[in-house]
């Protein structure tokens, strides 16, 4: 067996992730998030057993995740903002440098994947990492695989297959490219090996414990009495908050549903009768329930009241 150190760089598509941990959390059966610290050390593990390698010869000397993200009043606006911060901890706590972008309008990433793609090669060229491991699904990181494969270093993607209903009944549907499973190493499809009960011993570290009854409730992607079942129901609420970014052209905001349901983002598209420039704070408006890939929003907003 190899004694030689095995130096491992975790690089974390940070929406990727969140997509994956959500859906473990609120749409499978065990009902829990993934663990980092539990993910770092299936990582250490599966790396050993496919270099061949006493586990306590490989070692993750660093990692990194990319994100889009809002701006902290948008956050607070939305009632996410205690949880934003809560998870940043754990990404301090387990020593992850974090990478953010501000998030585009109605909640887009741009240029993330590329600031992903350059920072993973340029730290493959100076800390000369000997598996990269590429928690990501998009074909777009192709060519990251093919470039780091040119400096000798061995990649393993870490990617997921799932599919669910979302609280409106829609399918929602999470894939990792097989163009990206075919350039690396080590293709790792985790949502096979979590289902898969002889693995039970390998996986039981991924996790957290499992999320109590009311934490789901809460969460605004998870099924409960106080979401519509038909996305088509209006409902009421009222403005609260309304966000211009005039350098960007943006105009956002969001509602306080009547039922006390957390808030919910709308554009300045999905107002139907009425100019952005002419909605106030603590106006009542009647919307239907959307969806973006941030979970629940608001369309088809209309002006009620400004009572």
């Amino acid at each position: 067996m190899n004694d030689q150190l095995v130096r491992i760089g975790i690089f974390y598509d940070g929406n990727f992730f969140s997509v994956v941990s959500d859906y473990y959390a609120y749409h499978h059966e065990r009902s829990a998030r993934i663990s980092i610290s539990g993910l770092h050390e299936y990582v250490r593990s599966r790396v050993a057993h496919e270099e061949h390698v006493d586990p306590r010869f490989c070692q993750v000397v660093d990692v990194h995740y990319f994100r889009g993200r809002f701006t902290a009043a948008e956050v607070e606006a939305a009632g996410k903002l205690l949880a934003d911060r809560k998870f940043d901890d754990v990404l301090v706590r387990e020593g992850v440098t974090t990478h953010y972008l501000p998030m585009g309008y109605s909640g887009t990433e741009k240029g993330i994947d590329v600031w992903f793609a350059l920072e993973a090669y340029e730290l493959a060229i100076y800390k000369r990492f000997d598996v990269c491991v590429l928690v990501a699904g998009d074909s777009d990181y192709v060519p990251l695989a093919r470039k780091l494969n040119t400096l000798g270093a061995r990649v393993m993607v870490l990617g997921w297959d799932f599919e669910y209903s979302d609280h409106h009944g829609r399918v929602r549907t999470t894939k990792t490219s097989q163009t990206l499973l075919d350039e690396v190493t080590y293709p790792v499809l985790l949502s096979t090996t979590i289902e898969d009960k002889t693995q039970k011993d390998a996986v039981k570290g991924l996790f957290l414990p499992r999320l109590e009854p009311r934490e789901q409730q809460e969460h605004p992607g998870h099924s409960s009495p106080t979401i519509p079942s038909l996305p088509t129901a209006r409902q009421s609420g009222r403005i609260q908050n309304l966000v211009e970014r005039e350098a960007e052209n943006k105009r956002f905001g969001w509602i306080t549903p009547a039922e006390g349901s957390p808030n919910i983002w709308f554009g300045e598209r999905d107002l139907e009768d009425a100019a952005f420039t002419s909605v106030v704070v603590g106006a009542v408006v009647t919307y239907e329930m959307g969806s973006n890939w941030e979970g629940p929003c608001a369309k088809r907003v209309r002006m009620e009241t400004n009572g």
